[in-house]
């Protein structure tokens, strides 16, 4: 590390965190605007709403949009030393522009290395104390609309639900098959089936169970029964998208192998969140690279047009991210396609602005 690592070092960091404490400011200040009238309707304590909310909802942003507030920081440091003619005198001093890239590149991939621990790590747990809040003050009960639910329990166990009622954890037209070679081995219906939450069993009611013999087909049939299977009332009671928020990565590939198991059609949001959280750190180093080619020049319109373009590629880049999640919804991409082809194009973007700068 030379001096001039550490002057672009400390000139990086400083203004990131800058970055990050205005933007923390804007949308906290948006956001309260937005949810004062919850916040009073509901009653919510200020503790649990500075502590519980904003203390959870904000770390979650800035390590979402992370690559995003890097890249205003290089754009608006780096066009001051263009506008001073410190670059300029750097390579009229005979340093490489590589060189005076290499502590950018430093920086960039610290950030990215942290924003993947947090988003991974740390964030999640945090992340689990801001959904009870939301669940307790701001939304209303989730209601699962969906109808004719199938999923495979373990190999060769399947269920039926017709429809799920949230609020008492009921299943209607509840029925499980167990399947081996091809052949039925045996069959449970029932009118409907409660999930218990304290003892985390199906008590099955009015319930018919056929099972296939060597001898011949068995009849039983019953008031109530208890079974326990790998399909749990929360997994019926929780959008997917919120509660995939709250997993460590151990835990969301632990989901992941259990909703391919299960053949669950809402797989592809958990594999979004998956990618999502290495996507996006690793932007950080592409729109570094980006910044720097943009803004190391010194330009008629100053400071104003490089920070103006910068704005104009970081929404570029959000609404590119937001159109490949839309195509993995419609099933034209599958999610690591989706969420890493902006990283991949801005990449080649980056390297053809690094081939075209003035050096």
């Amino acid at each position: 590390m030379k001096i001039l690592d550490w002057y672009i070092v400390k000139k990086y960091l400083s203004t990131y965190v800058f970055i990050i404490l205005a933007m923390t400011l804007i949308i906290v200040v948006f956001d309260t605007s937005e949810r004062i009238d919850d916040f009073v309707d509901k009653k919510a304590p200020l503790k649990e709403i500075i502590l519980d909310y904003y203390g959870n909802f904000v770390p979650y942003l800035i390590s979402l949009f992370s690559g995003l507030f890097a890249f205003i920081a290089v754009i608006f440091f780096t066009s001051k030393l263009a506008g001073h003619t410190e670059i300029v005198a750097m390579l009229s001093n005979g340093i490489s522009y590589r060189r005076i890239l290499r502590p950018y590149l430093m920086v960039a991939v610290l950030i990215a290395l942290v924003n993947c621990y947090l988003a991974n790590i740390t964030i999640p747990a945090a992340a689990q104390r801001g959904y009870e809040f939301e669940t307790k003050y701001l939304k209303n009960p989730y209601q699962n609309s969906d109808r004719n639910i199938h999923r495979q329990t373990q190999r060769g166990s399947f269920a039926y639900i017709e429809s799920f009622r949230v609020n008492d954890q009921t299943a209607f037209k509840f029925s499980l098959e167990s399947v081996a070679d091809g052949q039925l081995q045996s069959k449970l219906t029932s009118n409907y089936a409660r999930w218990d939450t304290a003892q985390n069993v199906w008590h099955v009611y009015n319930f018919i169970e056929r099972v296939m013999t060597d001898s011949g087909e068995v009849i039983r049939q019953g008031a109530e029964l208890d079974t326990l299977i790998t399909l749990t009332g929360k997994d019926l009671s929780v959008r997917i998208n919120k509660i995939v928020v709250t997993m460590n990565y151990r835990e969301l590939n632990e989901c992941i192998a259990m909703l391919r198991l299960q053949g669950a059609s809402n797989i592809n949001e958990v594999l979004i969140e998956k990618h999502k959280r290495f996507a996006y750190p690793v932007a950080s180093i592409i729109l570094t690279i980006i910044g720097v080619c943009l803004s190391s020049r010194k330009v008629r319109g100053g400071m104003g047009l490089h920070i103006g373009l910068g704005v104009g590629l970081s929404f570029a880049y959000i609404l590119f991210q937001r159109f490949s999640e839309m195509f993995v919804q419609a099933g034209a991409l599958t999610p690591a396609v989706a969420l890493w082809l902006p990283n991949i194009l801005f990449l080649l973007v980056g390297l053809w602005l690094y081939l075209k700068t003035q050096k």
